[in-house]
């Protein structure tokens, strides 16, 4: 049997760090992971799609946006199952109660746990429902699959721990499921193939990055079971990719791609400056390259400057000020001093009136 597992697509979410135009784009992007899966689907050949939850961002959802996910998904000719997560809540005003959605499409409609049994392929997938925003109890709490010849798979959205308030999963539980695989949402990155006991699980992690907490590529997972067992594939989806970059200052024209690029960077500046770099004008020429970019400076003083610390003049007293102040600092304040640093360098030795 081979299994689509994909999760976590946040349909519709709002990319309030974007502009107006850039979020539209992105926007009309996420909205497109239903089809593209669909067609991975397709071209996979798979058995079952599982959707582990928050396919939608809130309860607030484009009509556009639930017609785009019940279109794609009743494009194939094999059954879905979603279990609604804790952003996508089973709330009565959810699209999962009010939107029409395909016969082959099968939604677990509770907090408890559930079963939806698929003859032909001779497998049973268990899973439940967020009712809720969080949950503080384990789903699996007393359950045991039957050992009645079905393969039975896990679908379901939580966390892998022995607490959490979004449905903890215990490592224990799952070993003690008597499922072959548990297919799992809620984490964005991904997690591999991992094992409790005789169970196999995953995170397949999100289809498209939203933030640069959810860097390089992104995608679902393929799971084969065969007789010699089970094995995962990671298919990628993502249009665009979030990537951050330390770039060392000196190396920042090499750094700049030829042609424009479809990534969102964050570009870390690095290396030493006795100046404070021009981060406006660096950050426009990063914008010309690049779907999105921002710019952070981490660059500091040279080694030389600091060494004259041990002057004995205006500068040298500075310098040991600036020091001092920087080493009792707390990591946020001190790109602040090293700026005030450089101004206060400037003003010293340049005679010049700094205006930050």
């Amino acid at each position: 049997m081979k299994i689509l597992h994909a999760s976590d697509f946040h349909l519709d979410s709002p990319l309030g760090h974007l502009s107006r135009e850039q979020a539209l784009i992105r926007r009309k992007e996420l909205r497109e992971i239903p089809a593209a899966l669909a067609e991975l689907a397709r071209r996979e050949q798979a058995d079952l799609v599982l959707l582990p939850g928050d396919l939608f961002d809130g309860q607030r959802v484009c009509p556009e946006t639930v017609d785009a996910l019940t279109a794609a998904l009743g494009s194939l000719d094999l059954p879905v199952v979603i279990a609604p997560g804790n952003h996508d809540c089973l709330s009565p005003s959810s699209p999962y109660r009010t939107a029409r959605w395909p016969d082959n499409v099968h939604i677990f409609p509770d907090r408890e746990m559930g079963c939806f049994t698929f003859p032909r392929l001779n497998c049973a997938v268990h899973g439940c429902a967020f009712t809720d925003s969080h949950r503080a109890d384990s789903p699996l709490a007393g359950f045991t699959a039957p050992e009645d010849g079905l393969t039975h798979l896990l679908c379901i959205h939580g966390e892998v721990a022995a607490e959490s308030v979004y449905a903890p999963l215990p490592p224990a539980a799952l070993a003690h499921s008597g499922v072959v695989y548990a297919a799992l949402g809620h984490i964005h990155s991904g997690s591999g193939l991992c094992r409790e006991g005789n169970t196999a699980w995953a995170y397949c992690g999100c289809p498209e990055g939203r933030g640069f907490d959810e860097c390089g590529e992104k995608g679902a997972l393929v799971i084969e079971l065969t007789d010699g067992g089970i094995s995962a594939r990671f298919c990628p989806l993502s249009r665009r990719q979030y990537r951050v970059e330390r770039v060392d200052l000196s190396q920042f024209d090499a750094f700049l791609p030829t042609d424009a690029v479809d990534d969102l960077v964050r570009v870390i500046l690095t290396g030493e400056s006795a100046h404070a770099p021009d981060l406006a004008a660096l950050e426009t020429r990063l914008r010309r390259r690049f779907f999105y970019a921002e710019l952070r400076d981490e660059t500091t003083l040279p080694q030389s400057l600091w060494a004259r610390a041990e002057e004995d003049s205006l500068t040298g007293l500075f310098l040991r000020g600036m020091l001092r102040r920087l080493s009792d600092a707390a990591e946020e304040d001190k790109p602040r001093l090293l700026l005030a640093a450089r101004f206060g360098l400037a003003a010293l030795e340049g005679g010049e009136d700094i205006c930050p």
